[in-house]
Formats: C-alpha cells, sequence, structure tokens
C-alpha cells in the first residue's frame, strides 16, 4: 500500500466558517464540550454546522481505544465524567431548536459499563428538555455488555449505531484489538431482540484495501442482524501517522453500492465519498419515518 494516493477532484471541501458554525464552536468551548464533527475531522463539518447541525461527543476527547484510522487522542481519561454533561447538552440542543441529535462517543473501557449509564443519562435529559427530539446514538460496543446496552435502550433512543467501519479481513488491521466484527454484529442483533422499535444502524469505509466481495458479504453480514441503515463512505487519513488510502472509489461506484443496499433490504443507504456514519441525508430520512411511526401511534 502507498500513502501517496492522489487525492480525486470530488473530495475538495471547503474550509469551515460563517456565523452559525462560530456559533455552535463558541458555545461548544464556553461549555467544554467535544464534538466529534471536530475530533474525527469530519469533511463535512462546514455543510452541517452551517446548517445548524452536529454531533456531540460524549465523555470527553480522549479514547482508550487506539484504531488506527481514528484521528481521535488516545489514552486513560482514569474514570474521569463531567456530571453536568447530559444537561449541558440537552440546554444546548434546546438553544438551538434542534429536531434531530446525534449523540457519539469515545471508547471509556476505563468504566465499568463502558459509559453506557452517562449515555443513557444524556439521552433521557434531551427527550425530557426537548419534547418531540428525535435521538440517535452511536455507540461504543460497551465491550459486549448486554447489562450496559439494556440501560441504554431503557432510555428510549430512536437509533443505536454502532460501526463495523470494515470488512472482516482487515478489522484487526483498522481497529483496536479490543474492538470485533462479530462482536459489532451482536451488539446490533441484541438491539432488536430486546428493542424491535429501535431502528439500527451502521458505517462501512472504503477504500482501505476491502475488495468488492468483501464489501458485499460485510454488508449482507449486517443485513442478516437485522440492520436497518446504512452508510458508506470515503476513508481519508487524517495524518501521516495513520493507515494510508488504498484507493479512491469513485462516485459512481458508491451509487452502485447504494443499489446493491436497498436491494439487499436496508431502509435507506446513504453511500459517497464524503458520507459518514453521522450524515445529514441520512437522519433526515430517519427523521421522517420516526415522526411518520409517532403519528400512527397517536391516532391509534
Amino acid at each position: 500500500m502507498t500513502n501517496r494516493v492522489a487525492k480525486p477532484e470530488w473530495l475538495k471541501i471547503r474550509p469551515p466558517g460563517g456565523p452559525v458554525y462560530n456559533q455552535i464552536k463558541s458555545i461548544a468551548r464556553e461549555l467544554n464540550l467535544a464534538t466529534v464533527c471536530e475530533e474525527a475531522k469530519c469533511p463535512n463539518i462546514a455543510e452541517c454546522w452551517a446548517g445548524g447541525t452536529a454531533t456531540y461527543m460524549l465523555m470527553g476527547d480522549t479514547c482508550t481505544r487506539g484504531c488506527r484510522f481514528c484521528a481521535v487522542k488516545t489514552g486513560n481519561p482514569k474514570g474521569w465524567l463531567d456530571s453536568e454533561e447530559p444537561f449541558k447538552i440537552a440546554e444546548t440542543v434546546k438553544q438551538f431548536g434542534l429536531k434531530y441529535v446525534v449523540l457519539t462517543s469515545v471508547d471509556r473501557d476505563d468504566l465499568p459499563d463502558g459509559g453506557a449509564d452517562h449515555f443513557a443519562k444524556t439521552v433521557e435529559a434531551l427527550k425530557e428538555t426537548v419534547p418531540g427530539i428525535i435521538v440517535e446514538t452511536l455507540i461504543p460496543d460497551f465491550q459486549g455488555q448486554k447489562p450496559a446496552l439494556e440501560r441504554l435502550m431503557q432510555s428510549n433512543p430512536d437509533v443505536i449505531a454502532q460501526n463495523i467501519e470494515t470488512v472482516r479481513r482487515l478489522t484487526h488491521y483498522a481497529r483496536d484489538r479490543r474492538a470485533g466484527y462479530q462482536q459489532t454484529l451482536d451488539l446490533l442483533k441484541t438491539v432488536k431482540c430486546y428493542r424491535s422499535d429501535i431502528y439500527t444502524k451502521s458505517s462501512i469505509m472504503l477504500g482501505l484495501g476491502e475488495t468488492d466481495d468483501e464489501i458485499q458479504e460485510c454488508m449482507l453480514d449486517l443485513r442478516k442482524h437485522d440492520v436497518d441503515i446504512l452508510t458508506l463512505g470515503q476513508y481519508l487519513q487524517p495524518t501521516s501517522k495513520h493507515l494510508p488510502v488504498d484507493r479512491f472509489v469513485t462516485p459512481e461506484m458508491f451509487q452502485a453500492w447504494e443499489a446493491v443496499a436497498l436491494e439487499m433490504g436496508f431502509l435507506y443507504c446513504a453511500s459517497g465519498p464524503l458520507v459518514r456514519s453521522s450524515y445529514k441525508a441520512a437522519e433526515f430520512f430517519i427523521q421522517g419515518i420516526v415522526e411518520k411511526r409517532r403519528k400512527t401511534q397517536q391516532i391509534s
């Protein structure tokens, strides 16, 4: 593999800026809130923040794992938590008038439950503070602990996502050794076994050296574990210390994979070079089906 693959024209993005972007950044700094948009160097930060959308990263900016594709810093927070964070995020979301919010986090293997209770408290604070809010949780694997996952489900998030990231063969090449391909699949299946009313979601990065057959196998594995929504995006090397890009997948190929995903039975697939696991098009789709279901429940 080489780390000198030239970046194609379709991956050029505008630098972040604008009044709304600056306001969100200012409030996040003031309240000491982290956003995955910044920490993971998301290429869509300008578009999303300018539109008043942000994905909040719970429990700090230091991850206990060291995935080789990820720009988030690695370390040991030693049990630290901001107990006020759930309420800070709820008030921030209320202030911006958001109808859909994504919560994610670093991995916190230093906590007995992996941070599940903190996640749940944040969902509960949002639901109480912002009536009608739709909450998506993009979670760690909680080391496969079912009680931790059950605690999260008790808080009634509308979506639970866990990213499989890459194909089976490349899992331990790209992800921390404590993560696992089957562990992610089992977590997503467990959600459906306990709460069929919660939508499940996952994401695959392309461009790490996977083959087309492996991509298709991964997508089929997700469907066999009842995953509802899939996002596919191009892996971009965040720094020279991270995994190199093996290839840049064309927009046409991403469109082809989207068609394959829909044929497999995914409710929705967002697929494109700059698509990420938190992506506005997917969120708009989820918002639509959740609101429709809520109206149906009110009528019945």
